[in-house]
C-alpha cells in the first residue's frame, strides 16, 4: 500500500488552490487527512476563507476516510436516512460533514490512502478542486 508523504499532500493542496483561482472561486481551505486515523497531513487556508472553513473542511474528509466513502455518498445517505446520518455525527461529535467536497484518496491498487477535504465556494466547485488535486498527484479520487 502507498503511504501518502507530506510532498504529495502539498501538491493536491496547491494544485486544487490553484484550480480555484482559474475558475475565480471563493477563497478555499484545504486539508488533506491520511488513512491511518484521519490524521491532518497538511492543511492550507486561503487569505480570505472565513475561519470556520477549517472545520467544515476537515469534517468533510475525516467523515469521508472513516467512512470509506466521499462526502457526496455522505449526503445521499442523510436524504435517505436522516436518523442514521443525525446519530452517526452526534457518535462522531460533529465530525462529519454530509456535503460534497470530500474525496477520498486511492492509489494504483485502490487502497484508501486519505481524503481531501475543500470548504470555501458552493460544495461541488469545492469538489472539482479535490478532484483535481488528487487526480494530478498521481491518486484516484473517490467521489
Amino acid at each position: 500500500m502507498t503511504v501518502l508523504t507530506l510532498k504529495q499532500a502539498n501538491f493536491i493542496i496547491n494544485t486544487a488552490i490553484h484550480i480555484a483561482r482559474e475558475l475565480n472561486l471563493a477563497p478555499l481551505t484545504v486539508v488533506v487527512l491520511d488513512a491511518a486515523a484521519g490524521h491532518v497531513k497538511a492543511l492550507q487556508r486561503e487569505d480570505g476563507a472565513s475561519m470556520i472553513r477549517q472545520q467544515i473542511a476537515i469534517a468533510k474528509a475525516w467523515g469521508a476516510v472513516n467512512m470509506g466513502v466521499s462526502s457526496r455518498s455522505l449526503a445521499v445517505v442523510a436524504v435517505q436516512r436522516p436518523d442514521f446520518m443525525n446519530a452517526l455525527i452526534d457518535v462522531a461529535d460533529g465530525k462529519i460533514m454530509p456535503v460534497p467536497g470530500g474525496v477520498l484518496i486511492r492509489d494504483a491498487g485502490n487502497d484508501l490512502i486519505g481524503a481531501v477535504g475543500i470548504s470555501g465556494d458552493v460544495s461541488d466547485q469545492d469538489e472539482r478542486c479535490a478532484v483535481a488535486g488528487i487526480e494530478a498527484a498521481g491518486f484516484f479520487a473517490g467521489i
